[in-house]
């Protein structure tokens, strides 16, 4: 497909993605791909049933294609997938905090190609056996593309919208916004001043911007889990985040993923659990602080979890 049309590797995929769920029927435009191609893709087609596929195979395949992707296509670090794996502790930590609500709406503001929310999704509903509605926002048209490719493939009730995330969202508030964010400087100034979190001089962080759009869109005590750069309080930028923090969301936890998944400690994340003021909602006596050990040390990690699973019942919980 990619050499037919002479389009990137990404494109490919989503034109054959596309094809596969019009039931195998190949789009030909301007007579593209030719006729011996459409012959050899059907071929193809009819070797593949994604629909008796489980959910977590048809998100690997997906994440196949993409980590090929970054080096046919020399795709930009900001669009790389959220690994499984940080979905799945993720994941683990959520299912305590919704264990008894039968209806969760989930927001990721940047959704990307929709890996982060569609794991969680699939988790929350079947270890919580709940309805789970997932609202996906990119100003990324090819990586939204994918991310409807995946949530149809999977089955997934996903809305996704193509916009700004930093510009004004028409979306109710959800139980749950999560997002692994694009780390660097906003552009547009101008959109940057209707937040607390911008900055007096210069263009503003995009992940502060987006982690306070994120919290104003979620419930009165609901919460918020973002991936953020392990240095986020250190920079001289995070002035107003404290500041804004103090008014309107509750620093609940910090937990530093493993050094062994990050190139240099430069570009080491954390998953920081946010939770908005209101409905009942309280700071915790203790913070949950920490930095998760080694995937390898597999004694190390689950005494790490073990710990969270014991905070989040006593303190988190307890409070809420």
């Amino acid at each position: 497909m990619q050499k037919a049309l002479n389009c990137s590797y990404l494109d490919a995929f989503i034109e054959n993605g596309n094809n596969l769920l019009d039931n195998d029927n190949v789009h030909v435009e301007n007579g593209q791909p030719r006729d011996e191609v459409v012959k050899q893709l059907k071929t193809l087609y009819s070797q593949v049933d994604y629909s008796d596929m489980a959910s977590k195979d048809v998100r690997k395949a997906i994440q196949m294609v993409l980590i090929k992707a970054i080096t046919q296509d020399k795709i930009q670090s900001n669009h790389q997938l959220t690994p499984d794996t940080i979905a799945f502790i993720i994941g683990y930590l959520l299912t305590r905090i919704f264990k008894s609500q039968p209806e969760i709406e989930i927001l990721d503001l940047a959704v990307g190609s929709g890996n982060l929310l569609m794991a969680i999704m699939h988790q929350l509903s079947s270890e919580l056996h709940a309805t789970v509605h997932g609202i996906g926002i990119d100003n990324d048209d090819s990586m939204l593309s994918i991310a409807g490719i995946s949530a149809e493939m999977q089955k997934l009730p996903v809305e996704l919208i193509h916009q700004d995330s930093i510009n004004n969202i028409l979306v109710n508030n959800v139980d749950l916004v999560v997002s692994d964010l694009p780390v660097g400087f906003y552009p547009i100034d101008e959109n940057a001043k209707n937040y607390v979190t911008h900055s007096e001089t210069g263009h503003s962080y995009a992940h502060h911007l987006l982690i306070e759009q994120g919290m104003n869109h979620v419930k009165p005590g609901g919460f918020g889990v973002f991936l953020v750069p392990s240095n986020l309080f250190q920079t001289k930028e995070s002035k107003s985040l404290l500041k804004w923090m103090q008014d309107d969301a509750y620093l609940q936890g910090m937990l530093n993923l493993p050094k062994e998944l990050f190139a240099n400690a430069a570009t080491q994340k954390a998953i920081m659990i946010l939770q908005r003021h209101g409905n009942g909602a309280k700071q915790v006596n203790k913070i949950m602080i920490g930095e998760f050990p080694s995937f390898k040390d597999q004694a190390a990690f689950q005494k790490f979890i073990a710990e969270i699973v014991d905070w989040e019942q006593k303190d988190l919980l307890a409070n809420s």
